[in-house]
């Protein structure tokens, strides 16, 4: 243990919580990295998650469980709803939006930062390669950050918790090429959203696409295990 502050990192095992925790570590940060575990589809990035952990450092790795798919309404948490494969139009919210997904974790994230007297949180929500999620937009954030300062014990005794999204306004090459600058493998992640048990992703859906396309502009080799061939 350090004289660092510390910091709960939500950490999903995917490209952008990865890059996220490599950030509040090389700000200073304890770390104390939280996954959740929701009735994802491709639960293989929580198994990523205990990998990127470990590899970056995080102080604890917790997992927390909430069962969303319960619910269904998701692409990603039910399986009669199929993963998109032809891209999303502009302009929707694709079927894999999971209805308050990011407010659910934000909340667990919030409980856990009050009991270790942690005044920071790291989210890596991005508002430009975000697949037209509502809850990965800056107004979500600073309105999530305003209702912790009113409803905790910490916020109203004037410690407010501060909630950061050092990615939010950054594109997916600028976002690997930040994380490559701290020394992130992306061999270890996952992003895909019908992964397979190995990890294996499926080259198809809008997180393998925008996690390809990334790569590329970025000038830098996609590790990533893909099901089938990439062309």
């Amino acid at each position: 243990m350090t004289d660092n502050k510390r910091a709960v990192v939500l950490l999903s095992g995917g490209l952008d919580s990865t890059t996220c925790l490599a950030i509040a570590r090389s700000e200073g940060f304890d770390c104390y990295a939280l996954s959740v575990e929701y009735g994802q589809r491709h639960a293989a990035e929580l198994t990523a998650s205990r990998r990127v952990a470990t590899a970056l450092g995080a102080i604890e790795h917790r997992l927390a469980r909430v069962d969303l798919g319960q619910f269904g309404g998701s692409a990603l948490t039910d399986a009669g709803i199929a993963v998109p494969i032809g891209g999303v139009e502009a302009g929707t919210i694709p079927v894999t939006y999971v209805p308050a997904r990011n407010t659910v974790m934000l909340s667990l994230a919030l409980a856990w930062a009050e009991v270790l007297n942690a005044r920071d949180i790291f989210i890596g929500v991005n508002a430009v390669d975000y697949s037209g999620y509502p809850d990965c937009r800056p107004e979500f954030i600073r309105a999530f950050e305003n209702m912790a300062k009113l409803g905790t014990k910490a916020g109203v005794e004037g410690a407010p918790l501060n909630i950061h999204a050092p990615l939010m306004a950054l594109d997916k090459a600028a976002i690997i090429a930040r994380g490559v600058a701290l020394g992130v493998d992306y061999g270890l992640t996952v992003s895909c959203y019908q992964a397979d048990s190995s990890g294996r992703a499926c080259g198809l859906c809008d997180a393998c696409r925008l996690r390809r396309a990334g790569f590329e502009a970025a000038g830098v080799a996609d590790p990533t295990p893909y099901a089938q061939p990439q062309s």
